[in-house]
């Protein structure tokens, strides 16, 4: 859900949550927004129990490796990094010092690039953040081979939106553990159906404890953010 605070509401925040998706295809039992979607919800999740200003998404992005398929749509990793600096520099000029980018798609690597070169900004989930997450909601596919439209995805919004998820996610597994030249080949040269993974594996419960390890591990990555901008003193 988009937020709707005022800007009373908003007077005061120290930290701003900036949730970055996709349109893309994730197979044919989830939508396109399915990225947005999730980054969404966990920032709407992160928000309910964090002192954070929620910011409006970013819908699309870095998707260049899904072209091959109807309703994808991608803006250039040059785009996308002068968006969330202007967004940042906005915040900054409102007295926001500190920006969370949730990000929902794996594909916008130029977020690390980002956050690896700027002060007060964090990238949320990291890689080590969604292995520890995965591991505790007892998720049974790995983050390799779990890449796109599989257990993790389907199971948070068969919690969270489980209206959004078409019928045959229980069949639709597809797994390539063998995609070295993905950046070059883009996906379509090693998966017929868009998804990579098992969604057949997906449930409701692995979804909402996702949510909730993602809760209890975002207050680490405040830490981390408050313990940068002391250094950057």
């Amino acid at each position: 859900m988009i937020p709707t605070h005022t800007a009373a509401e908003a007077a005061g925040a120290e930290v701003a949550v900036l949730p970055i998706g996709s349109h893309e295809q994730h197979g044919e039992h989830l939508p396109l927004a399915t990225d947005t979607v999730i980054a969404c919800t966990i920032a709407e999740a992160v928000g309910a129990a964090h002192p954070v200003l929620r910011l409006p998404p970013v819908t699309i992005s870095c998707s260049h490796e899904h072209a091959a398929w109807p309703g994808t749509v991608s803006i250039s990793a040059t785009t996308l990094f002068h968006i969330v600096d202007d967004v940042a520099a906005s915040l900054r000029a409102s007295g926001i010092e500190k920006l969370v980018l949730v990000n929902g798609h794996g594909g916008n690597y130029v977020l690390s690039n980002i956050v690896q070169q700027s002060t007060g900004l964090a990238l949320f989930p990291s890689g080590e953040c969604w292995d520890d997450v995965r591991a505790a909601a007892g998720l049974e596919t790995s983050a390799y081979s779990d890449m796109h439209a599989g257990e993790l995805e389907t199971s948070i919004l068969l919690h969270a939106h489980p209206d959004l998820v078409r019928p045959g996610y229980e069949t639709a597994d597809e797994l390539a553990e063998d995609r070295r030249d993905l950046l070059t080949l883009g996906l379509s040269a090693y998966t017929e159906s868009g998804v990579v993974g098992r969604p057949s594996l997906a449930t409701a419960a692995k979804g909402r404890d996702v949510l909730d390890r993602l809760v209890e591990a975002f207050g680490d990555c405040l830490d981390a953010l408050e313990r940068s901008r002391i250094r950057s003193r």
